[in-house]
């Protein structure tokens, strides 16, 4: 497995390479935000670690560079910025995660060995559910013949969803399967994704799919 380094810091870069190497990992670095973006278009990674904090191109314009050449390389954000703005902003240019400095590189390497897993599993055939279907290889979505626009973090979500149908998802286990965190603070980014995909999803159409149940969590159903 090859990982990308994305880190202006040389001691963080250091520490990041030497600890996953010593996990058998074949690790790149790089120290802006531009040369990044050079090795991810030339190069083939199993993961991305990026720093947000970047000389001549910031991180999350790496990422939306590499989203809209449609590379699907998962990315894992490295940032001091730990505000709920800041990690929605981060998931919304196209991240699949997200750690805030200063982190335990146990808790690192943890999310190191989830997306690398997610990223090369086989995820099998379309979904479908009422009028909703997801391609899980072309991670394209439609809603009737409408494609719906979504990013890595919605698309995660509703994926997750379309798995789990006619079922209560909690807070906390759409924290632990889509963001592989565990924690009740984070909550409130699960709301604020649910109602952005539930704007994508609903909003349009007369039958709604996407509810809450009130103090619990969301589930995906046809109204009764």
């Amino acid at each position: 497995m090859r990982i990308l380094v994305v880190e202006d810091e040389k001691k963080v870069a250091s520490f990041i390479k030497r600890g996953l190497e010593e996990e058998g990992y074949e690790v790149d670095l790089a120290a802006d935000g531009a040369e990044g973006l050079s090795m991810i278009k030339e190069g083939s990674f199993s993961l991305i670690l990026m720093d947000l904090m970047l000389p001549k191109m910031d991180g999350l314009q790496v990422i939306r560079q590499m989203r809209e050449l449609d590379i699907r390389t998962p990315v894992l954000c490295l940032t001091a910025k730990d505000k709920v703005d800041d990690v929605v902003a981060g998931l919304d240019s196209g991240s699949d995660d997200y750690l805030a400095k200063p982190f335990a590189f146990a808790e690192l390497l943890a999310r190191v060995r989830a997306l690398i897993r997610r990223g090369t599993a086989d995820r099998g055939a379309e979904l479908v559910f009422s009028d909703l279907r997801l391609d899980p290889v072309t991670h394209k979505v439609w809603r009737s013949d409408k494609e719906i626009d979504l990013t890595s973090k919605e698309y995660a979500l509703l994926e997750y969803m379309m798995r789990n149908p006619n079922q209560t998802l909690t807070r906390s286990m759409i924290a632990e399967h889509v963001w592989d965190y565990t924690f009740d603070s984070f909550t409130n980014i699960i709301d604020v994704y649910v109602n952005y995909l539930r704007k994508k999803i609903d909003r349009d159409f007369d039958k709604k799919l996407i509810h809450t149940v009130r103090g619990v969590g969301y589930v995906l159903k046809e109204e009764d």
